[in-house]
């Protein structure tokens, strides 16, 4: 379990608050831990035990704490609101803390643990006692029951994939209620995905996307290292040679040919050979330059006199590049 005082969601919280549920909570523990000694060699094989043992104590410690009646309730808040007792605001979350157990059990299914639930339910019940108003006429279980779902949603929503699936208002909504709507474990016919769009009123694009994330899984991008050849992850192809430094370093030289090798192999050419090798060669990117017989017209010269031309013209570009390679 996180430390309360290292989470950014008690800025807002008083310290005094946030130490009365730690207290709680490590008092229990202690207690716990003694009476969980492993006794046969069937408990020092479970190593997770003691922990089982620790939140069950916690679990039953906060259950025995004391109900408020309205009238104490409203009293207490009064205090905390206008003379900032944090004695009151100390006994107004104590006596909840059973309802943050509660709404925790409810969202195990996630596969967190529970104790971290329970813990970001806490965050959201002492956000809830700092801000209630017992004028309101409203009783602190309901108003503190928004704050605590908040809390955890927000926490399961960033720690059930590695990859966060939902992120938008209308995406958090079918998170946490496509899956008790959806009729059996087969995909969704496209009357349920109208049905659910318009219960939840969301569109039915975002019902059908959700329906797939929920339905994937987190891939490893290696595979484990083992001896097995069938193994296939997705960094075989997921990966590109072109970041290898061998290519990296092909392609800088192929650019610095094309731009600043070609350009000064060019300028050592006379206008007459620079002419037909651009005519022949760079006029047009598909290669279809000038044929022999067309330039040999323009300068009135015969088609091998251009070719002998164009010959020279190339060897002594290709030494002129050679400096680039």
């Amino acid at each position: 379990m996180q430390l309360y005082n290292s989470m950014p969601g008690l800025r807002d919280v008083p310290a005094a608050l946030i130490d009365a549920v730690k207290i709680t909570y490590e008092e229990n523990m202690m207690s716990a831990q003694s009476a969980l000694v492993p006794t046969s060699s069937r408990a020092l094989n479970l190593g997770f035990t003691g922990q089982l043992g620790n939140i069950d104590a916690y679990i039953s410690a906060v259950n025995r704490l004391p109900m408020l009646t309205h009238e104490e309730e409203v009293s207490l808040a009064k205090r905390l609101r206008d003379a900032n007792d944090l004695d009151a605001a100390q006994k107004l979350v104590l006596s909840h803390l059973r309802l943050v157990v509660s709404i925790a059990r409810g969202y195990l299914g996630y596969g967190l643990p529970h104790a971290d639930l329970i813990q970001e339910g806490n965050i959201g019940l002492m956000k809830a006692v700092k801000r209630f108003d017992p004028n309101q006429g409203v009783r602190l279980v309901s108003y503190a029951m928004h704050w605590i779902k908040a809390e955890m949603h927000e926490y399961i929503l960033k720690n059930w994939r590695l990859v966060k699936v939902a992120t938008t208002k209308a995406q958090r909504k079918l998170f946490f209620n496509l899956r008790s709507n959806k009729v059996g474990l087969d995909a969704m016919t496209p009357t349920q995905v109208d049905d659910l769009a318009k219960l939840l009123d969301v569109k039915r694009e975002e019902v059908i996307e959700m329906e797939t994330r929920l339905s994937g899984r987190d891939i490893a991008l290696e595979a484990p290292t083992d001896d097995e050849d069938d193994k296939f992850s997705p960094i075989a192809y997921l990966s590109s040679d072109q970041q290898e430094p061998t290519k990296v370093l092909e392609a800088a030289q192929v650019t610095r040919l094309q731009s600043e090798g070609l350009e000064t192999a060019l300028g050592k050419l006379d206008p007459r050979s620079r002419r037909i090798v651009e005519a022949r060669w760079l006029a047009n990117d598909d290669g279809s330059g000038a044929t022999l017989h067309t330039l040999a017209e323009e300068f009135g010269v015969s088609a091998e006199r251009i070719r002998q031309i164009e010959s020279a013209a190339l060897k002594k570009m290709k030494g002129a590049l050679a400096a680039f390679v």
